[in-house]
């Protein structure tokens, strides 16, 4: 049998005495074993990185540059190895997985340009009387090392998200994957050794979360960078101590359909953004709001669009929809579904379930107080609603606690206006689906959805601190 994998500490490899096995969800087979984690190994990656720190700000913009373009490069060699990967440890779908591969290193690039753009401005200080003589000198330095909590559905690009940004501002990482999907991870801890960052700044350590929480507040640390629940957020920016906290927490992404769009491209959308990953995702399609005029026809073209989906091996390039992470996951759906129909809702299609795969799901008649409604459901669920004025598809919208991302479909440029000045997001999509999203664009929400915005520029803004020199010219 394979021996368990090593986790990174500091730039050297080391076992642990406990370890977890890898799922294929699709199988339930154990494809790998995984060492994990103590509190005194992720201690350990704290001193690493805090003992780094004056190394990493101290690296060349051009140098970072080259590290990252490196990285880029050997994800791009090592690319069929890192799809096979994604497959086996998150049971994602080929054709996302080769998506997942390419968007990572779009990210890693999108960092390296960034990083040749960590600019400084000079600020006259002379408009005050007090100011005369004087001149402001201002650059961007790293606020810290940086802690990195990254979930399971997206484990390579949103940890590159993380990394790409925190190499690019010049600081060291502690990076703690998802204990479900760490594999990835660990290939791109190798692939940042060899790409040459220094190696007491690069950790990455699977652990799971009652072992991270004990190094949430440790002051070591300059920025923590959260993406997974709201719930577990919250409580870790309530412990995080002094350090700046982004927190990137999800939804139940909602969108409005006009009478007026156009309805075969946007049942083709709403089924792409809902169904993708098995709808685990934070910005899935969950609320659609149709028009009541086009409900009719909008709900038969969702169903059968859902209908034509193939559902099956992640192995297939053809298959559409994959499994959920795990059967435990596809059975929590499987009960929110029977207990919303128990409230009232029609169950349109789907709603089977064989081990970790869910059929895509489309209810109707769905009280928005319901549960499967008013929370993050992360699977393939779509719950269709009608209204009579955009007015009231807004309220609705805004009736949730989250505010990740929305969008409309609409040939109206005064109806999108005013939806996007009216609806509480992050990001607001029109005639697509909030399930868009380019890496570099600024990506985070409001509300319970979370603070602080990604994507490589604004990452990089976030892990750095404005400081200032000021000049006297006696």
């Amino acid at each position: 049998m394979e021996d368990p994998r090593p986790f990174c500490i500091g730039g050297r490899w080391k076992t642990g005495r406990e370890t977890i096995p890898v799922i294929y969800p699709f199988t339930g087979e154990k494809v790998a074993s995984v060492c994990i984690g103590s509190v005194a190994d992720l201690t350990l990656g704290a001193v690493f990185a805090a003992e780094s720190f004056q190394e990493t700000r101290a690296l060349p913009l051009y140098e970072r540059r080259m590290v990252l373009t490196t990285i880029a490069e050997l994800l791009f060699e090592r690319r069929d190895e890192l799809i096979s990967t994604l497959i086996l440890e998150g049971g994602k779908v080929r054709k996302v997985a080769e998506g997942e591969v390419f968007r990572a290193i779009e990210t890693i690039r999108i960092s390296a340009e960034e990083a040749g753009r960590v600019i400084g401005s000079i600020l006259p200080l002379d408009r005050t009387a007090g100011g005369a003589g004087r001149t402001g000198y201002l650059t961007r330095v790293p606020v810290g090392p940086i802690l990195a909590i990254t979930p399971f559905n997206y484990p390579l690009n949103l940890a590159c998200h993380k990394i790409g940004p925190a190499i690019a501002a010049g600081a060291p990482f502690l990076l703690k994957p998802a204990t479900a999907t760490p594999l990835s991870s660990l290939i791109l801890a190798e692939i940042i050794l060899s790409a040459g960052y220094p190696r007491e700044a690069v950790s990455v350590i699977p652990a799971p979360g009652a072992v991270a929480n004990e190094i949430i507040s440790d002051d070591r640390f300059g920025y923590l960078s959260f993406t997974g629940s709201p719930d577990v957020g919250w409580q870790i920016k309530n412990r995080a101590g002094r350090k700046k906290v982004g927190l990137e927490l999800g939804g139940n992404a909602a969108v409005i359909v006009c009478g007026d769009a156009d309805l075969e491209y946007a049942a083709s959308r709403i089924i792409a953004g809902g169904f993708v990953n098995a709808g685990q995702n934070c910005v899935s399609v969950q609320r659609v709001l149709i028009q009541r005029e086009i409900y009719a026809e909008m709900t038969e073209r969702i169903c059968a669009g859902a209908q034509k989906l193939k559902v099956g091996d992640p192995e297939d390039p053809n298959t559409d929809v994959g499994p959920m992470i795990s059967i435990e996951a596809a059975l929590r759906t499987q009960e929110e579904i029977r207990s919303a129909r128990i409230s009232g809702a029609r169950l349109l299609t789907g709603g089977k379930r064989d081990g970790a795969l869910l059929q895509p799901t489309i209810l109707s008649d769905v009280g928005i107080e319901l549960p499967i409604s008013c929370r993050e459901i992360f699977a393939p669920v779509i719950l269709l609603t009608p209204f009579q004025t955009v007015d009231e598809a807004i309220a609705i919208v805004n009736s949730s606690s989250y505010g990740l991302q929305a969008g409309i479909f609409t040939d109206s440029l005064q109806i999108a206006q005013n939806a996007f000045s009216a609806i509480d997001v992050g990001a607001f999509m029109v005639n697509d689906v909030p399930t868009f999203r380019v890496d570099e664009m600024p990506y985070g929400g409001v509300k319970e959805s979370g603070t602080g915005r990604e994507g490589p520029a604004c990452a990089i803004r976030e892990m750095t601190v404005e400081k200032m020199m000021v000049v006297n010219k006696r």
